[in-house]
Protein backbone atom coordinates (compact mmCIF):
# COMPACT_ATOMS: atom_id res chain seq x y z
CA UNK A 1 0.00 0.00 0.00
CA UNK A 2 1.71 3.22 -1.04
CA UNK A 3 0.85 6.57 1.34
CA UNK A 4 -1.64 7.15 -1.04
CA UNK A 5 -3.57 4.70 0.03
CA UNK A 6 -3.63 5.84 3.53
CA UNK A 7 -6.14 8.27 4.12
CA UNK A 8 -6.32 10.07 7.61
CA UNK A 9 -9.07 9.38 9.27
CA UNK A 10 -12.90 11.34 8.46
CA UNK A 11 -15.35 11.61 11.12
CA UNK A 12 -18.86 12.28 10.63
CA UNK A 13 -21.03 14.87 11.71
CA UNK A 14 -24.72 16.30 11.48
CA UNK A 15 -27.13 17.27 13.95
CA UNK A 16 -31.20 16.75 13.69
CA UNK A 17 -34.02 18.75 14.10
CA UNK A 18 -37.97 19.39 12.86
CA UNK A 19 -38.10 21.73 10.13
CA UNK A 20 -41.57 22.61 11.40
CA UNK A 21 -40.39 24.26 13.75
CA UNK A 22 -38.71 26.51 12.26
CA UNK A 23 -41.57 28.68 11.35
CA UNK A 24 -42.87 28.44 14.67
CA UNK A 25 -39.89 29.70 17.02
CA UNK A 26 -38.08 32.69 15.49
CA UNK A 27 -34.00 31.81 16.18
CA UNK A 28 -34.04 28.02 16.66
CA UNK A 29 -33.22 26.69 13.65
CA UNK A 30 -29.92 29.08 13.89
CA UNK A 31 -29.24 28.73 17.94
CA UNK A 32 -29.15 25.01 17.01
CA UNK A 33 -27.01 25.27 14.23
CA UNK A 34 -24.78 27.32 16.25
CA UNK A 35 -24.85 24.26 18.42
CA UNK A 36 -23.48 21.97 16.01
CA UNK A 37 -20.72 24.03 15.36
CA UNK A 38 -19.27 24.34 18.85
CA UNK A 39 -19.69 20.25 18.59
CA UNK A 40 -17.98 20.40 14.76
CA UNK A 41 -15.12 22.97 16.34
CA UNK A 42 -14.19 20.33 19.47
CA UNK A 43 -14.16 17.51 17.01
CA UNK A 44 -11.58 19.21 15.28
CA UNK A 45 -9.37 19.25 17.66
CA UNK A 46 -8.90 15.68 18.41
CA UNK A 47 -7.12 15.29 15.10
CA UNK A 48 -9.80 13.90 12.38
CA UNK A 49 -10.97 15.44 9.40
CA UNK A 50 -14.56 16.59 10.32
CA UNK A 51 -17.31 16.57 7.72
CA UNK A 52 -20.01 18.29 9.36
CA UNK A 53 -23.68 18.03 7.34
CA UNK A 54 -24.73 20.99 10.18
CA UNK A 55 -29.16 20.12 10.84
CA UNK A 56 -30.70 17.20 8.98
CA UNK A 57 -34.09 18.28 9.34
CA UNK A 58 -36.04 16.49 6.61
CA UNK A 59 -36.15 13.01 5.36
CA UNK A 60 -34.67 14.54 1.90
CA UNK A 61 -31.34 15.82 3.74
CA UNK A 62 -31.17 12.70 5.08
CA UNK A 63 -30.68 10.81 2.25
CA UNK A 64 -28.53 13.39 0.25
CA UNK A 65 -26.70 13.26 3.85
CA UNK A 66 -26.27 9.46 4.04
CA UNK A 67 -24.72 9.85 0.31
CA UNK A 68 -22.63 12.34 1.07
CA UNK A 69 -21.39 10.28 4.35
CA UNK A 70 -20.77 7.35 1.82
CA UNK A 71 -18.90 8.92 -1.01
CA UNK A 72 -16.70 10.66 2.34
CA UNK A 73 -15.83 7.60 3.33
CA UNK A 74 -15.93 8.79 6.85
CA UNK A 75 -15.38 5.83 9.43
CA UNK A 76 -17.06 7.14 12.04
CA UNK A 77 -20.24 9.40 12.76
CA UNK A 78 -21.23 11.67 15.53
CA UNK A 79 -25.25 12.41 15.42
CA UNK A 80 -25.79 15.30 17.65
CA UNK A 81 -29.46 15.43 19.09
CA UNK A 82 -29.88 18.94 19.41
CA UNK A 83 -34.38 18.91 19.95
CA UNK A 84 -36.88 16.82 19.15
CA UNK A 85 -36.81 15.37 15.77
CA UNK A 86 -37.81 12.44 13.79
CA UNK A 87 -36.61 9.13 13.40
CA UNK A 88 -36.58 9.42 9.61
CA UNK A 89 -34.43 11.95 9.45
CA UNK A 90 -31.95 9.76 11.31
CA UNK A 91 -32.14 5.95 9.50
CA UNK A 92 -31.35 7.11 5.87
CA UNK A 93 -28.13 8.62 6.68
CA UNK A 94 -26.72 6.07 9.14
CA UNK A 95 -27.77 2.62 7.26
CA UNK A 96 -26.62 4.48 4.26
CA UNK A 97 -23.11 5.43 5.87
CA UNK A 98 -22.95 1.60 7.15
CA UNK A 99 -20.23 2.66 10.18
CA UNK A 100 -20.69 3.01 13.61
CA UNK A 101 -23.05 6.01 15.00
CA UNK A 102 -22.61 7.85 18.33
CA UNK A 103 -25.19 9.81 19.64
CA UNK A 104 -24.23 13.14 21.33
CA UNK A 105 -27.31 13.70 23.80
CA UNK A 106 -26.56 17.18 25.05
CA UNK A 107 -27.95 19.84 26.51
CA UNK A 108 -26.72 23.41 25.91
CA UNK A 109 -26.21 23.90 29.80
CA UNK A 110 -26.88 22.05 33.16
CA UNK A 111 -30.56 23.22 33.82
CA UNK A 112 -33.11 25.54 32.58
CA UNK A 113 -33.22 28.44 34.70
CA UNK A 114 -36.74 27.64 35.78
CA UNK A 115 -37.17 31.63 37.35
CA UNK A 116 -36.50 33.36 34.10
CA UNK A 117 -37.85 30.66 32.08
CA UNK A 118 -41.51 30.98 33.51
CA UNK A 119 -41.08 34.68 33.73
CA UNK A 120 -41.41 34.98 29.90
CA UNK A 121 -44.17 36.73 29.21
CA UNK A 122 -44.14 34.97 25.67
CA UNK A 123 -45.47 31.29 25.52
CA UNK A 124 -44.31 30.52 21.88
CA UNK A 125 -41.19 31.85 23.40
CA UNK A 126 -41.18 30.06 25.81
CA UNK A 127 -41.42 26.80 24.12
CA UNK A 128 -38.69 27.45 21.83
CA UNK A 129 -36.47 28.23 25.15
CA UNK A 130 -37.63 24.42 25.70
CA UNK A 131 -36.99 23.10 22.84
CA UNK A 132 -33.69 24.04 22.53
CA UNK A 133 -33.29 22.47 25.80
CA UNK A 134 -34.83 18.98 24.00
CA UNK A 135 -32.41 16.78 23.28
CA UNK A 136 -33.20 13.98 25.38
CA UNK A 137 -36.89 13.43 24.05
CA UNK A 138 -36.36 11.43 20.93
CA UNK A 139 -33.08 9.75 21.83
CA UNK A 140 -36.03 6.61 23.02
CA UNK A 141 -37.10 6.75 18.80
CA UNK A 142 -33.81 6.70 17.63
CA UNK A 143 -32.72 3.71 19.69
CA UNK A 144 -35.58 1.89 19.14
CA UNK A 145 -35.94 2.62 15.50
CA UNK A 146 -32.02 1.67 15.64
CA UNK A 147 -32.24 -1.77 17.65
CA UNK A 148 -35.23 -2.51 15.04
CA UNK A 149 -32.94 -2.18 12.23
CA UNK A 150 -29.84 -3.96 13.81
CA UNK A 151 -27.58 -0.74 13.70
CA UNK A 152 -25.11 -0.28 16.47
CA UNK A 153 -24.75 2.40 17.92
CA UNK A 154 -23.66 4.41 21.38
CA UNK A 155 -24.58 7.21 23.55
CA UNK A 156 -22.52 10.20 25.49
CA UNK A 157 -25.03 12.00 27.35
CA UNK A 158 -24.29 14.90 29.27
CA UNK A 159 -23.89 18.86 28.60
CA UNK A 160 -22.65 20.95 25.33
CA UNK A 161 -20.71 23.15 27.82
CA UNK A 162 -18.81 22.47 30.92
CA UNK A 163 -19.06 18.74 31.00
CA UNK A 164 -14.93 17.17 30.93
CA UNK A 165 -16.57 13.92 31.01
CA UNK A 166 -18.31 14.36 27.47
CA UNK A 167 -15.36 15.40 25.64
CA UNK A 168 -13.19 12.82 27.58
CA UNK A 169 -15.18 10.13 25.75
CA UNK A 170 -15.73 11.84 22.14
CA UNK A 171 -11.79 11.76 22.71
CA UNK A 172 -11.90 8.12 23.22
CA UNK A 173 -14.00 7.52 21.06
CA UNK A 174 -12.01 8.97 17.99
CA UNK A 175 -9.08 7.58 19.75
CA UNK A 176 -10.76 4.36 19.26
CA UNK A 177 -11.69 5.19 15.43
CA UNK A 178 -8.14 6.10 14.44
CA UNK A 179 -6.38 2.43 15.89
CA UNK A 180 -9.06 1.13 14.14
CA UNK A 181 -8.34 2.97 11.11
CA UNK A 182 -4.60 1.97 11.58
CA UNK A 183 -5.12 -1.57 12.09
CA UNK A 184 -7.61 -1.62 8.57
CA UNK A 185 -4.57 -0.56 6.54
CA UNK A 186 -1.61 -1.74 8.77
CA UNK A 187 1.09 -4.52 7.16
CA UNK A 188 1.99 -7.33 9.33
CA UNK A 189 5.07 -9.19 8.29
CA UNK A 190 5.07 -12.72 9.02
CA UNK A 191 9.03 -13.72 8.71
CA UNK A 192 10.29 -17.60 9.61
CA UNK A 193 7.91 -20.15 11.17
CA UNK A 194 6.15 -20.76 14.61
CA UNK A 195 8.35 -22.23 17.34
CA UNK A 196 6.96 -25.86 17.48
CA UNK A 197 4.75 -27.23 19.93
CA UNK A 198 3.62 -24.10 21.26
CA UNK A 199 -0.33 -24.76 20.09
CA UNK A 200 -1.53 -21.19 21.80
CA UNK A 201 0.33 -19.44 19.40
CA UNK A 202 -1.34 -20.74 16.49
CA UNK A 203 -3.11 -18.27 14.15
CA UNK A 204 -5.98 -17.78 11.77
CA UNK A 205 -4.02 -15.09 9.69
CA UNK A 206 -7.81 -14.61 7.31
CA UNK A 207 -9.62 -13.92 11.04
CA UNK A 208 -7.28 -11.31 11.55
CA UNK A 209 -7.88 -9.88 8.55
CA UNK A 210 -11.46 -10.42 8.52
CA UNK A 211 -11.51 -8.99 11.57
CA UNK A 212 -8.89 -6.23 11.80
CA UNK A 213 -8.36 -5.66 8.35
CA UNK A 214 -4.95 -4.86 6.68
CA UNK A 215 -2.44 -6.88 4.92
CA UNK A 216 -0.29 -9.70 6.04
CA UNK A 217 3.34 -10.12 3.76
CA UNK A 218 4.70 -13.45 3.98
CA UNK A 219 8.51 -13.28 4.23
CA UNK A 220 11.48 -15.73 3.98
CA UNK A 221 14.13 -15.43 6.11
CA UNK A 222 16.61 -15.97 3.51
CA UNK A 223 15.51 -12.38 2.32
CA UNK A 224 16.82 -10.63 5.50
CA UNK A 225 20.16 -12.95 5.47
CA UNK A 226 20.84 -11.70 1.78
CA UNK A 227 19.98 -8.15 2.73
CA UNK A 228 22.49 -8.30 5.68
CA UNK A 229 25.39 -9.25 3.27
CA UNK A 230 25.38 -6.15 1.40
CA UNK A 231 25.07 -3.81 4.49
CA UNK A 232 27.82 -1.05 4.29
CA UNK A 233 30.52 -0.12 6.80
CA UNK A 234 29.28 3.37 7.40
CA UNK A 235 25.79 1.89 8.15
CA UNK A 236 26.75 -0.27 10.79
CA UNK A 237 28.81 2.40 12.45
CA UNK A 238 25.44 4.44 12.35
CA UNK A 239 23.48 1.80 13.71
CA UNK A 240 26.21 0.89 16.37
CA UNK A 241 25.93 5.28 17.61
CA UNK A 242 22.07 5.01 17.67
CA UNK A 243 22.70 1.69 20.15
CA UNK A 244 24.92 3.73 22.04
CA UNK A 245 22.58 6.40 22.58
CA UNK A 246 19.22 4.33 23.17
CA UNK A 247 21.25 1.32 24.98
CA UNK A 248 22.98 1.23 27.77
CA UNK A 249 25.48 -1.07 26.41
CA UNK A 250 27.37 -3.15 29.34
CA UNK A 251 30.42 -3.30 29.17
CA UNK A 252 30.98 -7.31 28.94
CA UNK A 253 29.13 -6.60 25.13
CA UNK A 254 31.67 -8.02 22.90
CA UNK A 255 32.41 -5.35 19.37
CA UNK A 256 31.99 -8.58 17.27
CA UNK A 257 28.57 -9.18 19.44
CA UNK A 258 27.63 -5.38 18.32
CA UNK A 259 28.38 -5.41 14.83
CA UNK A 260 26.74 -8.33 14.09
CA UNK A 261 23.69 -6.76 15.92
CA UNK A 262 24.02 -3.62 14.28
CA UNK A 263 24.55 -5.17 10.49
CA UNK A 264 20.99 -7.21 11.42
CA UNK A 265 19.65 -4.03 12.56
CA UNK A 266 20.19 -1.83 9.30
CA UNK A 267 19.12 -5.34 7.64
CA UNK A 268 15.78 -4.95 9.15
CA UNK A 269 15.05 -1.40 8.69
CA UNK A 270 15.17 -2.18 5.10
CA UNK A 271 13.20 -5.04 5.09
CA UNK A 272 11.05 -3.08 6.83
CA UNK A 273 10.98 -0.52 4.16
CA UNK A 274 11.01 -2.99 1.38
CA UNK A 275 7.40 -3.87 2.46
CA UNK A 276 6.22 -1.29 3.99
CA UNK A 277 5.63 -2.81 7.13
CA UNK A 278 3.62 -1.70 9.80
CA UNK A 279 4.35 -4.47 12.28
CA UNK A 280 6.27 -7.98 12.81
CA UNK A 281 6.61 -11.11 14.21
CA UNK A 282 9.07 -13.50 13.32
CA UNK A 283 10.79 -16.88 14.94
CA UNK A 284 13.47 -18.86 13.07
CA UNK A 285 15.36 -21.23 14.73
CA UNK A 286 18.09 -20.75 11.52
CA UNK A 287 19.65 -24.61 12.42
CA UNK A 288 22.02 -26.13 9.18
CA UNK A 289 21.78 -22.65 7.00
CA UNK A 290 24.42 -20.33 9.13
CA UNK A 291 23.39 -17.34 7.25
CA UNK A 292 19.93 -17.58 8.62
CA UNK A 293 20.97 -18.54 12.21
CA UNK A 294 23.50 -15.42 12.09
CA UNK A 295 20.88 -13.09 11.58
CA UNK A 296 18.11 -14.17 13.71
CA UNK A 297 20.43 -14.88 16.73
CA UNK A 298 20.86 -10.91 16.03
CA UNK A 299 17.83 -9.44 16.32
CA UNK A 300 16.51 -8.62 19.62
CA UNK A 301 18.14 -4.63 19.53
CA UNK A 302 16.67 -4.08 15.42
CA UNK A 303 13.36 -5.26 16.29
CA UNK A 304 13.69 -3.14 19.85
CA UNK A 305 14.28 0.00 17.99
CA UNK A 306 12.05 -0.98 15.36
CA UNK A 307 9.08 -1.26 18.40
CA UNK A 308 10.12 1.90 19.45
CA UNK A 309 9.42 3.71 16.15
CA UNK A 310 5.74 2.45 15.74
CA UNK A 311 6.50 -0.65 14.26
CA UNK A 312 6.24 -3.37 16.97
CA UNK A 313 7.90 -6.41 16.82
CA UNK A 314 6.64 -9.92 18.67
CA UNK A 315 8.97 -12.85 19.07
CA UNK A 316 7.87 -16.49 18.28
CA UNK A 317 6.01 -15.54 15.64
CA UNK A 318 3.58 -14.60 17.76
CA UNK A 319 0.40 -13.29 15.47
CA UNK A 320 -1.90 -11.98 17.89
CA UNK A 321 0.34 -10.29 20.26
CA UNK A 322 1.78 -8.44 17.11
CA UNK A 323 -1.31 -7.56 16.50
CA UNK A 324 -2.33 -6.69 20.44
CA UNK A 325 1.46 -4.93 20.48
CA UNK A 326 0.05 -2.20 17.57
CA UNK A 327 -2.92 -1.72 19.11
CA UNK A 328 -1.32 -0.24 22.56
CA UNK A 329 0.93 1.57 20.45
CA UNK A 330 -1.38 3.27 18.06
CA UNK A 331 -3.15 4.34 21.13
CA UNK A 332 0.28 6.16 22.12
CA UNK A 333 0.38 3.65 25.40
CA UNK A 334 3.88 1.44 23.85
CA UNK A 335 2.95 -1.88 24.04
CA UNK A 336 5.76 -4.60 24.51
CA UNK A 337 6.70 -7.96 24.56
CA UNK A 338 5.28 -9.69 27.99
CA UNK A 339 4.45 -12.81 29.57
CA UNK A 340 4.41 -14.54 33.02
CA UNK A 341 7.72 -14.89 34.53
CA UNK A 342 6.88 -15.87 38.46
CA UNK A 343 4.68 -14.97 40.80
CA UNK A 344 5.55 -13.27 44.32
CA UNK A 345 3.53 -14.25 46.67
CA UNK A 346 4.75 -11.92 49.44
CA UNK A 347 4.99 -9.05 47.73
CA UNK A 348 1.33 -9.90 46.07
CA UNK A 349 2.95 -8.99 42.41
CA UNK A 350 3.13 -10.92 39.08
CA UNK A 351 6.70 -11.00 37.91
CA UNK A 352 6.23 -10.79 33.85
CA UNK A 353 8.80 -9.94 30.57
CA UNK A 354 10.35 -11.89 27.42
CA UNK A 355 13.72 -12.69 26.52
CA UNK A 356 13.06 -9.39 23.96
CA UNK A 357 12.34 -7.32 21.57
CA UNK A 358 11.58 -4.53 24.32
CA UNK A 359 9.52 -1.01 23.93
CA UNK A 360 12.48 0.97 25.21
CA UNK A 361 9.58 4.25 25.14
CA UNK A 362 8.04 2.81 28.10
CA UNK A 363 11.30 1.41 29.80
CA UNK A 364 12.14 2.63 33.50
CA UNK A 365 15.58 4.44 32.60
CA UNK A 366 17.52 3.17 30.12
CA UNK A 367 17.33 -0.07 28.66
CA UNK A 368 20.89 -2.80 29.22
CA UNK A 369 22.16 -4.80 26.71
CA UNK A 370 23.66 -7.65 27.61
CA UNK A 371 25.46 -10.67 26.30
CA UNK A 372 23.59 -14.16 26.73
CA UNK A 373 25.54 -17.83 26.62
CA UNK A 374 22.24 -19.04 25.20
CA UNK A 375 19.24 -18.35 24.42
CA UNK A 376 16.81 -20.33 26.50
CA UNK A 377 14.83 -22.90 24.39
CA UNK A 378 16.45 -21.47 21.25
CA UNK A 379 19.44 -22.07 19.18
CA UNK A 380 22.33 -19.44 19.31
CA UNK A 381 23.69 -16.97 21.29
CA UNK A 382 24.17 -13.09 21.05
CA UNK A 383 22.73 -9.85 22.92
CA UNK A 384 19.55 -9.34 24.63
CA UNK A 385 17.63 -6.78 26.38
CA UNK A 386 17.24 -5.94 29.99
CA UNK A 387 14.41 -3.35 31.02
CA UNK A 388 11.58 -2.67 33.31
CA UNK A 389 8.24 -1.04 32.47
CA UNK A 390 8.01 2.42 34.00
CA UNK A 391 6.43 2.44 37.13
CA UNK A 392 3.19 3.66 37.47
CA UNK A 393 -0.54 2.44 35.44
CA UNK A 394 0.25 -0.09 33.01
CA UNK A 395 -2.77 -2.37 30.91
CA UNK A 396 -2.55 -5.29 29.87
CA UNK A 397 -3.92 -6.74 26.02
CA UNK A 398 -4.21 -10.09 24.84
CA UNK A 399 -5.88 -10.61 21.62
CA UNK A 400 -7.18 -14.37 21.92
CA UNK A 401 -9.05 -17.10 19.11
CA UNK A 402 -11.90 -18.41 20.75
CA UNK A 403 -12.79 -21.73 20.14
CA UNK A 404 -15.86 -20.76 18.08
CA UNK A 405 -13.78 -18.68 15.42
CA UNK A 406 -13.70 -15.67 17.08
CA UNK A 407 -11.32 -12.30 18.52
CA UNK A 408 -11.22 -11.44 21.57
CA UNK A 409 -10.11 -8.71 23.59
CA UNK A 410 -8.49 -9.44 27.03
CA UNK A 411 -7.76 -6.38 29.25
CA UNK A 412 -6.35 -5.53 33.01
CA UNK A 413 -5.12 -2.65 34.48
CA UNK A 414 -2.35 -2.91 36.93
CA UNK A 415 0.73 -0.72 38.08
CA UNK A 416 4.31 -1.01 37.83
CA UNK A 417 6.03 -1.38 40.80
CA UNK A 418 9.36 -1.06 42.18
CA UNK A 419 11.20 -3.99 43.68
CA UNK A 420 13.90 -6.38 43.14
CA UNK A 421 14.04 -8.18 39.15
CA UNK A 422 15.74 -10.65 37.70
CA UNK A 423 18.43 -9.40 35.80
CA UNK A 424 18.84 -12.06 33.52
CA UNK A 425 19.17 -9.86 30.21
CA UNK A 426 15.58 -10.34 29.27
CA UNK A 427 12.88 -7.75 30.09
CA UNK A 428 11.35 -8.16 33.63
CA UNK A 429 8.43 -5.83 35.88
CA UNK A 430 6.86 -6.44 38.70
CA UNK A 431 3.07 -6.10 38.36
CA UNK A 432 0.75 -5.15 41.08
CA UNK A 433 -3.66 -5.97 40.49
CA UNK A 434 -6.40 -4.74 42.19
CA UNK A 435 -7.96 -8.21 42.65
CA UNK A 436 -4.12 -9.62 43.48
CA UNK A 437 -2.10 -11.50 42.23
CA UNK A 438 -3.59 -15.04 42.60
CA UNK A 439 -6.92 -13.50 41.58
CA UNK A 440 -5.53 -11.93 38.70
CA UNK A 441 -3.88 -15.38 37.24
CA UNK A 442 -6.68 -17.60 37.63
CA UNK A 443 -8.84 -14.49 36.14
CA UNK A 444 -6.59 -14.61 33.28
CA UNK A 445 -6.38 -18.10 32.37
CA UNK A 446 -9.92 -18.78 32.75
CA UNK A 447 -9.90 -17.10 29.21
CA UNK A 448 -7.45 -19.29 27.57
CA UNK A 449 -5.65 -16.49 26.14
CA UNK A 450 -1.55 -17.08 24.75
CA UNK A 451 0.84 -17.21 27.33
CA UNK A 452 2.28 -13.88 25.49
CA UNK A 453 0.23 -10.05 25.73
CA UNK A 454 1.57 -6.85 25.38
CA UNK A 455 1.68 -4.17 28.29
CA UNK A 456 1.24 -0.31 28.14
CA UNK A 457 1.36 2.93 30.03
CA UNK A 458 -1.56 3.91 31.77
CA UNK A 459 -4.93 2.51 32.09
CA UNK A 460 -6.91 2.28 28.71
CA UNK A 461 -9.13 0.00 29.12
CA UNK A 462 -12.05 2.26 28.10
CA UNK A 463 -10.35 2.91 25.32
CA UNK A 464 -10.04 -0.77 23.84
CA UNK A 465 -13.62 -1.30 25.43
CA UNK A 466 -14.71 1.23 22.79
CA UNK A 467 -12.24 -0.16 19.92
CA UNK A 468 -14.21 -3.63 20.21
CA UNK A 469 -16.84 -1.71 19.75
CA UNK A 470 -15.99 -0.24 17.02
CA UNK A 471 -14.42 -3.58 15.30
CA UNK A 472 -17.56 -6.10 16.85
CA UNK A 473 -14.79 -7.71 18.96
CA UNK A 474 -16.08 -9.24 22.75
CA UNK A 475 -14.15 -6.94 25.29
CA UNK A 476 -13.43 -8.93 28.44
CA UNK A 477 -11.89 -6.83 31.29
CA UNK A 478 -10.50 -9.05 34.28
CA UNK A 479 -9.53 -5.75 36.53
Amino acid sequence: MEDSFKPGLKVGLFGIGLQAYWEQFEGLEQRLTGYVEVVGERLKSYGAEIVNLGLVDTPEKAFESGSRFRREEVDLIFLYVTTYALSSTVLPVVSRAKVPVIVLNLVPEAAIDYTVFNNMEDRRAMTGEWLAFCSACPVPEIASVFNRSKIPFYQITGMLHNDPTVWNEVEEWIAAAKVAHTMYYNRLGVMGSYYGGMLDIYSNLTLHLATFGGHIEIIEVDELSGIREDVKEEEITEKINRFNEQFDVQPDCSDAEIKRAAVTSVALDKLVAKHKLGSLAYFHRGTGNPQNLDAMTSVILGTSLLTANNIPVAGEYEVKNAQAMKIMDSFGAGGSFTEYYAMDFTEDVVLMGHDGPCHPAIAEGKIKVKPLQVYHGKVGNGLSVEMSVKHGPVTLLSVVETVDGKLQLLVAEAESVAGPILEIGNTNSRYRFPIGARGFVEAWNSYGPAHHCAVGRGHIASKIEKLGKLLGIQYIKVC
